[in-house]
């Protein structure tokens, strides 16, 4: 069916282009909403891709996975609406914080809502960085070169988002069991 979906949008037919953007506007979204600040962000990085894609959608390679396809486009346009929008949110600062080890799987409790909230309270630079090497699997280098940083400070973000979700989870976690008691 998607492979019969792709076909009749390449042919530029309206109808199929918006069966294709209905067809993978959820996939779309949840990748969209780990590099986002929020829902509206996330929206405006969805229909940017889409208008990549539909431009593009002659260069896809029908032996490839198109939602691997998609996801790449995703992902340089999440890069590229924080790189355009960088000018408007100031300097970035982010303290290094010390996090005392502590031996709880509250992961294990966590929903996936959780996760992204607590990812969308990192601020842009990180929340980018933590998402492109934890969850796309990036190297240093490659983010790097994608946001024009040197790839030691790439690793130093990645260490400073760590951190900042180690203790948004610590506290997440000690309210949760005050509120238990």
């Amino acid at each position: 069916m998607e492979k019969d979906l792709i076909q009749e949008a390449r042919k530029g037919d309206p109808r199929s282009l918006e069966r294709l953007y209905k067809h993978f506007y959820g996939y779309a979204m949840s990748v969209a909403l780990r590099y986002s600040g929020n829902r509206e962000e996330a929206c405006e990085i969805v229909n940017d891709s889409f208008m990549k894609v539909f431009d593009k959608l002659g260069q896809y390679s029908e032996g490839s996975s198109f939602k691997g396809w998609l996801r790449r486009i995703l992902i340089n346009t999440s890069v590229d609406y924080y790189r355009r929008n960088l000018k408007h949110s100031g300097m970035m600062d982010v303290e290094l914080l010390e996090v005392e080890a502590s031996h709880f799987n509250v992961l294990d409790e966590l929903s996936r809502e959780d996760i992204l909230a607590l990812l969308r309270e990192l601020p842009d630079t990180l929340r980018i960085i933590f998402n492109m090497f934890e969850v796309e699997g990036y190297k240093h280098n490659e983010i790097a070169a994608h946001l024009n940083i040197p790839s030691s400070t790439c690793r130093t973000y990645l260490a400073r988002a760590k951190d900042m979700l180690r203790e948004k989870i610590i506290a997440l976690n000690h309210v949760r069991n005050e509120r238990a008691v």
